[in-house]
């Protein structure tokens, strides 16, 4: 486990060392965002008995932000490194394709942890936020970061420019966490938009997480749970076959 050890020691290494980038100025947009909507919507919305517009909101921030970190590091670090050509290092060190997998999805769960975390702790000082269940939050913790992780991968290896990374991540990341529940319930939609949101993995994944917090979902958290997995092993099933077929890696 050598090999693995070292890529994934250098992958939460490239994301650390530029840690006020990768972290910090995560942590503060996410802290914006709580400000603005917490400022603009808390004497006019409830969304939960007894619980504020606020504390409702945490859980949801933290869950987007681990998310779009863990997609973001795993997807910049396999792009960066196709442009510059120095992912023949990787290609041709004696490493499985399933160690070199598991380097980057865990290093992207390391960084969505962190900034997860991190906001978390902040908010602490200012609100009261209540934990129904921690075994529920560490699991759509753990399996949305990976999730998210593994699909960097994928979009790392498709991408071969930088602006079709932030294509997919601009029309696909971007309004698939926004549009997820995490500054709403989705029982407040029309019907139409209802049964849309259902078909959002994120969404599950959101509320889920909150479940843990408040003990409280819109969608049993064994159900959200199952569909997580399912997306996860659907998404590691299709970056380990490019991986191993070299697509877009091996010209």
């Amino acid at each position: 486990m050598i090999g693995f050890y070292t890529l994934f020691r250098k992958e939460v290494l490239r994301f650390w060392k530029v840690g006020f980038q990768t972290i910090g100025s995560p942590m503060l947009t996410t802290l914006l965002y709580l400000l603005i909507f917490s400022h603009v919507l808390e004497r006019h919305v409830q969304i939960y008995p007894g619980v504020e517009y606020t504390v409702f909101l945490i859980p949801g921030l933290v869950m987007m932000a681990m998310l779009q970190n863990a997609f973001a590091n795993s997807s910049s670090s396999l792009i960066q490194s196709k442009v510059t050509g120095n992912i023949v290092f990787v290609l041709l060190s004696p490493l499985s394709y399933l160690e070199v997998f598991l380097a980057y999805v865990l290093a992207s769960v390391a960084r969505g942890l962190l900034v997860g975390l991190g906001f978390y702790l902040v908010t602490l000082i200012f609100f009261i936020v209540p934990l129904s269940s921690f075994l529920w939050v560490f699991l759509f913790t753990l399996m949305g970061n990976a999730l998210l992780g593994s699909l960097g991968v994928v979009a790392g290896i498709w991408a071969e420019k930088f602006d079709e990374l932030a294509a997919f991540q601009n029309f696909f990341i971007l309004p698939l966490t926004f549009l997820s529940g995490v500054f709403y319930t989705v029982h407040s939609l029309p019907s139409f938009w209802r049964n849309l949101s259902y078909l959002n993995p994120f969404f599950y994944m959101i509320d889920g997480f909150r479940y843990g917090f408040f003990g409280i979902s819109e969608i049993p958290p064994h159900f959200s749970f199952m569909v997580v997995t399912t997306f996860f092993l659907t998404i590691s099933w299709l970056a380990l076959r490019m991986l191993k077929t070299g697509y877009r890696l091996r010209h």
